[in-house]
């Protein structure tokens, strides 16, 4: 049982953690109408969907006796997920060491700094992010660490079906909808299998697809190729928390295309949110496409633009075949409020 000082702690935290607006998201698709539904993960306390599963995870850490109040915290990471920690962890009076690859943009590393936490960069020659998680475990082999371990804990995808998931449900059902789809880029995995979990629980016939960059398809190919430019999806390796075998296929996303969708958020609705959801964005417009007008696809805006204002989000991106975003035209936006009883009070 949690000391109530803990407790209480968590209770307070909850409330800047989740329970996000959803927008229904209306467009033109090469002239027709369209619609899909977002969740609007930058309302979180740090700006992006991590937090969620940064504070389930300490929640259940402290539960389960699995940290101690002096512990370190330490994490591999691709940026967001290390945000979360060091904000989370230091609200939880942690030290929160931080190991990122040094490929990632100014901004994430400055706000981690910001937060008093300790960043290791990692270079690619060293090993990029296997060789960060490794240096993590070799860290925590001294005691006196915990390592959240993002990419294998089960309550990283546990907190998307505890709060995501259940809270997509209830804001659709509080207007009279159901999801026929759930589309999400897969960094560890924990987003759209615990939201995925959720939504096949309450309607079993819901499709869930994963996404990935088309310019480096880990997930299709079972291991690292190319390179891209959405950061926080996928890494060098298929984490152990994604089971392809229980989504459906695999939806892809040109970066460059994903750059454009996020500058179009931007500029046309004052959505200021970053690549990834970009990409997001055009997996679910696709999918609507295929499923017709009335087809309800849901998927996130994973983070705000705050921590791209360094990279190619802030530049002109040129036009290639087949992109998506250059065919939309968004036309306004329907806002699904909060809940009125959040899922962690």
């Amino acid at each position: 049982m949690l000391e109530s000082p803990y407790e209480q702690q968590f209770t307070e935290l909850w409330h800047l953690v989740g329970n996000t607006p959803m927008l229904e998201l209306r467009y033109e698709y090469q002239g027709k109408p369209g619609r899909i539904f977002v969740k609007c993960e930058h309302y979180n306390l740090t700006g992006s969907i991590k937090d969620r599963m940064a504070l389930y995870i300490m929640h259940k850490a402290y539960q389960t006796g699995q940290i101690q109040p002096q512990d370190v915290i330490v994490e591999a990471t691709s940026g967001n997920t290390g945000i979360a920690f060091a904000a989370i962890g230091k609200s939880l009076g942690h030290q929160v060491k931080i190991i990122m690859p040094n490929w990632l943009s100014k901004e994430r590393l400055d706000i981690i700094r910001s937060l008093g936490a300790e960043v290791v960069l990692i270079s690619k020659e060293e090993g990029g992010f296997l060789s960060s998680i490794a240096l993590s475990e070799r860290m925590a082999e001294a005691g006196g660490v915990f390592l959240p371990r993002q990419f294998e804990n089960i309550y990283n995808a546990e907190a998307h079906e505890r709060t995501t998931g259940k809270e997509i449900w209830r804001q659709l059902a509080s207007s009279g909808l159901m999801p026929d789809a759930f589309v999400a880029g897969v960094g560890t995995g924990g987003t759209v299998m615990g939201v995925g979990s959720y939504l096949r629980m309450m309607k079993p016939d819901v499709k869930i697809h994963p996404l990935e960059p088309a310019e480096s398809p880990t997930l299709t190919t079972g291991h690292k190729v190319g390179t891209h430019r959405i950061q926080g999806i996928s890494d060098e390796f298929i984490p152990a928390i994604v089971k392809l075998d229980e989504l459906d296929k695999v939806v892809q996303a040109s970066d460059g295309d994903a750059i454009l969708m996020a500058q179009n958020l931007s500029r046309e609705l004052g959505l200021a949110v970053g690549i990834s959801s970009g990409a997001n964005v055009i997996g679910a417009i696709r999918l609507q496409q295929q499923f017709g007008p009335e087809a309800v696809v849901v998927t996130l805006l994973c983070d705000s633009n705050k921590k791209y204002l360094s990279t190619d989000l802030m530049k002109e991106e040129p036009l290639k075949a087949g992109y998506c975003a250059p065919e939309v035209r968004f036309t306004g936006f329907h806002p699904i409020s909060r809940l009125a009883k959040p899922i962690f009070n």
